[in-house]
């Protein structure tokens, strides 16, 4: 958890916000003394009915962070047989 004073706070508000948003907690002081604690809202995304289903069945669960800046540099696994297309395909026609 970070901490700030309340004149640190008002001069850099936005930066303190942008890492609040990716799940770190702000501790403010006062005179040395904690005051407020600046955090996340835990699940600010609505989800629709069937994803929300899916979590509740434990069939997905919620990021709780950004993904690194490099996720989409990474190196994709081997899908030699297509399953994850022919997933998505099917999942497709059924409508869902």
């Amino acid at each position: 958890m970070k901490t700030a004073t309340v004149s640190k706070l008002k001069m850099a508000l936005s930066a303190y916000l942008r890492q609040v948003k990716t799940g770190e907690e702000v501790l403010i002081t006062e005179h040395g003394r904690p005051i407020a604690r600046l955090l996340p809202i835990a699940n600010p995304v609505t989800l629709s009915a069937h994803l929300q289903d899916m979590e509740q069945k434990g069939l997905l669960k919620r990021g709780e962070k950004a993904l690194p800046s490099d996720f989409w540099n990474l190196p994709r696994p081997a899908d030699s047989r297509g399953t994850v297309r022919l997933a998505v395909i099917s999942e497709r026609e059924e409508g869902r």
